[in-house]
């Protein structure tokens, strides 16, 4: 080992470079971050060659003093915080000092401002990758700072070589710049491309103007196909759009977060999200989402990572909470018609029923309910209907809140458009498949499995929670060894364990005895759930896992006792069926995530026979 010696500043500098500058979407972001900070309005950002040749960004904010130019350009100097509590309750973009210094670094870097707010008489200071002596001259600049940054790592070759081509640099940096649009409606953004304009984004002060920017960034398919989400939960709130779960992505590339306007990526904040789809979307695809979570600076560590993409939540737990609670609201919501939320009374369940019967006598479950199936054959005895009728009681119980349904001898026509329901009214049914309905709108066409295994389902769960979890001991108590970290999460969390008739107790320092589970659990490896709950606990502070897995095996019995293709359907089944789609929670998609329903407007089908032509 050689001596221990002090860093020159250039290879401190460089070394800072590593952390903070990868890419020329980096410099963006860095500059662009500094120009927001500064309270600037509008900010024109001209990139060539992908950003390795030029990047300039110029920007109307407060400017730079001429005798604090030398110090923009020094390592570990800002305006932005004084103190540890400053740092403790960051509510700037930037902080850390240290961006125009890592770029002058590694770059030819020209920095001119003006901080007067009459005249032009503004200085600029060059740095050239050199050691950071930096002379400043008088420069003609309005109020307000220009970055212009040439040649990135022209002085580092080895990095150099890393970039990728300039169409990938370029996508990269224009992400950044729609990310910081997004976080900021009120300032107008300018993004040229070898003198192309690609983003002309004007500043917003109205919703209107706001869902056209995140249309003109996004695309204006996904505000054609999100929802408002708005919740607020001292100390939290949450709002922005997220896409319907049919509005899904083979990619996670369309997920815009921000905490406290600073775009993040968080495991905690993504397991929220995850859980909030869990029921509604389809296997392997990504929701898509502009959300904004706001609270006390105070309440969030930003300075956990240097791109501060990462952040750190004094409470986790209830962060995640909040999150997760919000959105599942508001993707419980979605049906036909876009109905407020409401807590349904107790009685709206029993008088609509689930589409399920149980038989009092045998326990099993037989299809029934909503549609009042009257042909022979259809739905018969299962196991899983007899686990699920032990599992929230006894048959007679459950049996006795299932009343008959009112539906069954169609509805009135409406006398104004305005009176027509969303899904109107059945026409007639295809290939014992699809219901076509006609509403005010024009044609509906519904999968009929697929609505009443919706509907089947919400039911079956509404029923489980309102009896409970029914529990059975084991006969053999079954040991599980873990580590005594896990032990201790367990116990701290055994009230959600009784909770969801899981008994766990201590076995020793590092093991864990199972005594007791749900009943519609008694053939799946409760073992493995539980370690996987434990991880949950450990990493995230809540789990959900022992209730997804019971929804699988619902959603499993709802798929086995919901109507089957070919069966053929009266109007007033059809009706029926209509009516509860509009009344059940997440009716616009199956258990699969598939979706149930599609609408065909009028001038969509004068198109087809190209009417009007």
């Amino acid at each position: 080992m050689s001596r221990i010696r002090l860093l020159s500043s250039r290879l401190a500098n460089q070394i800072a470079a590593g952390e903070v500058v990868e890419r020329p979407a980096s410099v963006v972001k860095e500059v662009l971050e500094n120009s927001l900070d500064a309270g600037a309005t509008r900010i024109d950002i001209d990139v060539e060659a992908g950003g390795a040749k030029l990047i300039r960004i110029r920007d109307n904010g407060t400017g730079i003093p001429a005798e604090d130019m030398e110090l923009a350009l020094a390592r570990h100097a800002t305006s932005k915080i004084a103190s540890l509590e400053d740092l403790e309750c960051v509510g700037s973009l930037g902080f850390r000092g240290e961006a125009l210094a890592s770029i002058g670094s590694v770059s030819r870097l020209t920095l001119t401002s003006n901080a007067n707010e009459h005249g032009s008489e503004g200085n600029s200071a060059v740095c050239e990758g050199r050691e950071m002596e930096v002379q400043r001259k008088p420069a003609p600049h309005p109020r307000g700072t220009t970055v212009e940054v040439r040649d990135l790592f022209f002085n580092t070759p080895a990095r150099r070589k890393f970039l990728r081509t300039e169409k990938t640099e370029f996508n990269h940096l224009e992400e950044v710049v729609k990310r910081l649009a997004l976080s900021r409606f009120d300032v107008a953004f300018t993004l040229r491309h070898n003198g192309r304009v690609v983003h002309n984004l004007k500043a917003a002060s109205a919703q209107a103007e706001y869902q056209r920017r995140v249309a003109a960034i996004c695309g204006p398919v996904f505000m054609e196909q999100a929802i408002a989400v708005e919740s607020g939960v001292p100390p939290y709130r949450l709002s922005g759009w997220v896409g319907l779960p049919t509005f899904s992505r083979s990619q996670a590339d369309l997920q815009y977060f921000f905490v406290n306007g600073r775009v993040i990526r968080d495991r905690l904040v993504a397991h929220a999200i995850k859980q909030a789809y869990r029921d509604v979307l389809y296997h392997g695809r990504h929701p898509a989402f502009v959300l904004y979570l706001d609270l006390d600076p105070a309440q969030v560590d930003v300075n956990v990572h240097p791109t501060k993409h990462e952040v750190r939540f004094r409470d986790g737990r209830a962060v995640h909470n909040f999150i997760f609670s919000s959105l599942h609201r508001a993707l419980a919501d979605v049906r036909p018609g876009q109905e407020p939320v409401r807590e349904p009374a107790a009685e709206q369940f029993l008088a609509a029923g689930d589409g399920m019967a149980i038989d009092t006598a045998t326990g099993e479950i037989r299809s029934q309910g909503a549609l009042a199936w009257g042909a022979p054959g259809a739905g018969g005895p299962s196991a899983a209907g007899r686990a699920f009728a032990a599992s929230t009681g006894t048959a007679s119980q459950v049996a006795g809140q299932l009343q008959g349904y009112s539906r069954l001898h169609g509805l009135p026509a409406a006398q104004s458009p305005e009176e027509v329901p969303p899904l109107g009214y059945a026409l007639a049914q295809l290939k014992g498949v699809y219901i076509l309905a006609e509403n005010a709108l024009g044609l509906v066409l519904v999968d009929m499995h697929a609505a009443h295994e919706r509907i089947t389902y919400e039911r079956l769960k509404t029923a489980r929670d309102e009896s409970g979890i029914r529990s059975q001991p084991l006969l053999v108590p079954q040991a599980v060894a873990v580590s005594q970290r896990e032990v201790q999460v367990a116990l701290e969390h055994s009230a959600l364990f009784q909770r969801l008739g899981l008994s766990v107790e201590e076995g020793g320092e590092e093991s864990l005895v199972i005594r007791q589970i749900p009943v519609v659990l008694r053939d799946s490896n409760v073992e493995q759930l539980l370690r996987d709950v434990l991880a949950d606990l450990i990493e995230f502070g809540s789990s959900e896992r022992i209730e997804a897995h019971m929804d699988e095996i619902l959603s499993t019995m709802a798929c086995h006792g919901s109507v089957r293709a070919n069966r053929r359907l009266t109007v007033p089944e059809m009706n029926a069926l209509l009516r509860d789609m509009e009344e059940t929670e997440r009716s616009g998609q199956c258990n699969h995530g598939r979706p149930t329903w599609i609408q065909l407007g009028l001038d969509e089908l004068d198109s087809l026979f190209l009417r009007g032509r």
